[in-house]
């Protein structure tokens, strides 16, 4: 269980947060644009509405003293910042006097570990790189604001498959995601089961099920469902029942063995690695209250489509299906991950094939993303492509020039990755020597840096990667 001062700094952050409402506030919720900034920011919006407290919600894609002048241009009373700020406290007290709190998980640097307005997982020794994510955070405030709260621990499980955070043994969740995920069972709005980690396993025929799953990502089948038909085809998968497409939760053990082996199959046939199979089995976590054929019953299909909505500037979708719409929003959810898919197939492949996007110095990937990946896209490439068994063992680090003109920078360590790199702290270092902002996890990091300072930050980078 979490430390006793882990329990008063709640009790006390939320103590803040209903001095607030009480005072009849209105509260502006900022939130970041990828599945844990939408579900975080969402757990915290339904807390508030349930107190009736006025509140609005918006998303943006990074923190920085420019976004932050322009919310207080926009005059709300209160802000609550989840999934951002660290790093930032200073520009917070210089923008927004006092009226802000923020509720993280990224690496703070040492002068902020004692503001009582962050809620941070780092100052109560909680990894919010494994441990926990910010919907987990946001889960634990609202949680002991109102004991109500905890139906909403299912969104919070979401969140961590989102945030790559199953990194334990088979995909499983560990530290307090574990006991949030075990409340939601306990609260029948969760089952956690040993299988097969396709894409789709409820709503897509088998062999498009394969072909969707893009992590790992492999070359021949990821994206490709012709391959993937004739793979399964010739391993005698029952692929039709009356003329209808199977889904990958309809097959028995037996079946989803087949299914292994086929692949196991082509991936020895065509690729180095061979133990990419180990990557297709793990737990999954399944929304048991969500209809058995939507997108939204298998967790992790459920964050990218939220990833999908934040990707692509719909945010608003992703927080709308968050809060319970289950109408016409998740149509436009389903429509949206069918975009969002065909946008990262094209920016990978284009990647492979256009060679000089890629240097590989044996032990770290500098790809360039200019004129071709957008900078909303940037985490969700990179997530992908530190999937691929050609980057296995690897640090990734690709780069895209941003409409204002600076660079944005998403690091990744590849599956295997054994090296010590901190990446959240190098990024936050070597941006902060060329007056950059950075920062996140040891394994998943971003940076932004003015243009004319980009050959020095890479070099910043290659300096740290190659002493450890």
């Amino acid at each position: 269980m979490h430390s006793k001062e882990f329990q008063d700094a709640l009790h006390s952050f939320c103590d803040k947060m209903s001095d607030v409402i009480s005072a009849g506030k209105e509260i502006a919720v900022i939130t970041h644009v990828d599945a844990d900034g939408i579900t975080s920011g969402s757990i915290i919006t339904k807390a508030l509405i349930r107190k009736n407290a006025k509140c609005v919600l918006r998303t943006v894609s990074d923190l920085n003293p420019n976004v932050i002048a322009k919310l207080k241009e926009e005059n709300h009373e209160f802000y609550i910042v989840c999934d951002l700020g660290a790093g930032l406290v200073d520009s917070l007290e210089k923008g927004l006097g006092e009226n802000w709190l923020v509720i993280d998980h990224h690496q703070l640097p040492e002068n902020e570990q004692h503001n009582d307005r962050v809620l941070n997982a780092w100052k109560y020794d909680i990894d919010g790189g494994l441990e926990v994510c910010a919907g987990g955070m946001t889960y634990m405030v609202a949680s002991t604001l109102d004991s109500r709260n905890k139906d909403l621990s299912a969104l919070a499980v979401v969140a961590a498959v989102a945030d790559r955070q199953d990194q334990g043994e088979k995909k499983s969740l560990t530290g307090l995601n574990a006991e949030i995920a075990n409340t939601a069972k306990s609260l029948g709005l969760l089952s956690i089961d040993l299988d097969l980690m396709l894409t789709g396993r409820e709503t897509r025929p088998l062999h498009e099920s394969l072909a969707y799953t893009s992590f790992p990502y492999i070359d021949g089948l990821t994206w490709n469902s012709d391959s993937c038909l004739s793979v399964l085809n010739a391993a005698g998968v029952k692929l039709k029942d009356d003329g209808r497409w199977r889904v990958l939760a309809e097959l028995n053990e037996d079946e989803k063995g087949k299914v292994l082996e086929a692949v196991a199959k082509f991936v020895a046939s065509t690729s180095k690695s061979s133990d990419v199979v180990e990557d297709l089995v793990g737990y999954i976590y399944t929304l048991l209250k969500e209809d058995r054929r939507s997108m939204l019953r298998d967790a992790r299909e459920f964050s990218t489509m939220l990833n999908a909505c934040g990707r692509i500037k719909k945010a608003g979708v992703g927080v709308a299906i968050c809060l319970g719409d289950r109408g016409l929003t998740l149509k436009q959810g389903e429509s949206i991950i069918s975009e969002y898919r065909s946008m990262l197939r094209n920016y990978i492949s284009t990647i492979f094939s256009e060679r000089w996007r890629l240097i590989d110095d044996g032990k770290s990937v500098m790809v360039n993303g200019d004129g071709l990946v957008a900078e909303d896209m940037l985490g969700a490439v990179s997530s992908l492509l530190s999937g691929s068994p050609s980057l296995y063992g690897k640090l990734l680090f690709i780069r895209s020039k941003s409409k204002d003109g600076t660079y944005k920078f998403s690091s990744r360590k590849c599956l295997r990755c054994e090296s010590s790199v901190n990446l959240g702290l190098v990024m936050r270092e070597c941006a902060a020597r060329f007056n950059g902002t950075g920062g996140g996890h040891n394994a998943a990091a971003g940076a932004r840096v003015e243009e004319e300072k980009v050959e020095e930050f890479i070099a910043c980078i290659k300096e740290n990667v190659n002493a450890s």
